[in-house]
């Protein structure tokens, strides 16, 4: 563990609650985590070594002149909470591993209950049957029936059998194996609009958050963030209905009236034009 995560040697912390995060559905989990790591202004305080769980698979050019190979970072993060008896420790990871996330999960795991974590959460989002411009719900799962009892008390939906895929949701499965508590707040997203970034969804996750962690952080910029990403939202809604009209529901006409017209419809047609151009003859002469 000393080789694979590198702490700040003056860096003692007291029991603390974490927040682990990566890349996920319209960004949800990294958008909490990168908010509450700015509003709160957590001090960075170790590295996870990449070396060990990613593997590049290009590398970039410029100027004709080729880099070295780029990793991604994984990031802890620290806030000492002056008015509760935990503290926050934030980690960040910024891409997925292709196929060693139960190794990093456990590496994450072991630094934190060696910092003295009380308690892992995670986010995510939840694919729903919601408009852009409803609020989203919050969604919860636990390690333990009696912490999913304590999160009713928040107002979360509790949908019973839900999947939560890659490491927002595979860190807490981790935890379970190893009797430590754990929380996923998973926050409503449209189907829609999977593709984009969901500020709001990570807004709504936050209120409940901040509540569960006994902390104040101003949400104002967030909502504002979110109110700007409902246009960006309207215009895949349009493009969703468009694509559901073309693809179930067929015009009441035929597409051509020309292609459904046979030889003798044809030549109705053409009797009735030269009696029109006789008309126009007989209007001429008079």
């Amino acid at each position: 563990m000393k080789d694979i995560f590198t702490l700040k040697k003056d860096f003692k912390p007291r029991a603390c609650d974490m927040i682990a995060s990566w890349p996920g559905i319209s960004n949800v989990s990294l958008l909490v985590a990168g908010y509450l790591k700015d509003k709160l202004k957590a001090e960075e305080v170790g590295i996870l070594e990449p070396y060990n769980f990613f593997d590049p698979t290009g590398v970039m050019v410029k100027e004709n002149v080729v880099e070295a190979p780029r990793f991604p970072e994984n990031k802890l993060y620290y806030w000492h909470n002056p008015k509760a008896e935990r503290d926050i420790l934030l980690f960040i990871g910024n891409e997925q591993p292709s196929a060693k996330g139960y190794d990093l999960a456990q590496c994450l795991l072991d630094i934190s209950m060696k910092l003295k974590v009380k308690r892992v959460f995670t986010c995510a989002a939840a694919i729903a049957k919601i408009h852009h411009t409803e609020k989203p719900h919050v969604w919860a799962a636990a390690t333990r029936k009696d912490l999913v009892d304590y999160a009713k008390q928040y107002n979360v939906i509790l949908r019973g059998a839900v999947q939560i895929a890659g490491l927002n949701g595979l860190f807490l499965g981790v935890a379970k194996e190893r009797n430590v508590d754990g929380l996923c707040l998973l926050g409503e997203v449209p189907a829609y609009a999977t593709r984009i970034a969901n500020p709001k969804a990570a807004l709504a996750i936050l209120e409940v958050l901040t509540k569960m962690l006994d902390i104040e952080v101003d949400l104002s910029d967030l909502a504002k963030l979110s109110a700007e990403a409902e246009e960006e939202m309207k215009k895949l809604a349009s493009e969703a209905m468009g694509e559901f009209i073309s693809r179930y529901t067929r015009p009441v006409w035929p597409e051509s009236d020309e292609e459904e017209l046979d030889e003798e419809d044809m030549e109705d047609i053409d009797d009735l034009e030269d009696d029109d151009d006789d008309d126009d003859e007989e209007e001429e002469k008079k």
